[in-house]
């Protein structure tokens, strides 16, 4: 069955790599779980490793990563015999925005979710604010026009 060697805490290199090892005869499947959900591959994250004998050496590899990222990496390494597994913390970054302590202590969660609450309802707020916006625009000009060419008339047949 296989065996997990080394698993090792994110070292920046070029990218940030958590290195591990995994013995197994025949070679084991490989795959990463963060904070208990399956993890996938993406442009930021990707695992590298090559098969030297019996023995599986490479890299799960974070391309700048953030505070998202923080949090549990378990590996799994499965074959016909059997599975294993073993966890690390990984801590890339700070949350941006901690909680401000004292009598009125808030904390708020900046997730992509935070920033579009009812997407549909500031769709229509904007769209009132450009039309309002644009019909000031449109009475200003109206406004500016009629000031030049009935304003320069001279009341009571004054001429100065």
């Amino acid at each position: 069955p296989p065996r997990i060697l080394t698993l090792e805490e994110p070292v920046l290199h070029m990218d940030h790599c958590i290195a591990f090892a995994v013995h197994g005869n025949p070679a084991p499947t490989l795959h990463w779980l963060h904070n208990g959900q399956v993890l996938r591959e993406t442009e930021i994250i990707r695992m590298e490793f090559y098969q030297q004998g019996e023995v599986s050496e490479g890299c799960l590899l974070f391309n700048k990563p953030t505070h998202y990222n923080n949090g549990n990496y378990t590996i799994v390494a499965t074959n016909q015999l059997g599975s294993a597994n073993q966890t690390i913390k990984g801590h890339f970054l700070e949350k941006p925005f901690p909680a401000v302590s004292g009598l009125f202590s808030f904390q708020m969660q900046y997730t992509p979710e935070f920033f579009c609450v009812d997407c549909k309802a500031f769709s229509f707020q904007v769209s009132i604010a450009v039309g309002l916006a644009a019909f000031a625009c449109v009475l200003l000009v109206v406004l500016f026009i009629m000031i030049n060419k009935y304003g320069r008339r001279s009341k009571f047949g004054m001429k100065g």
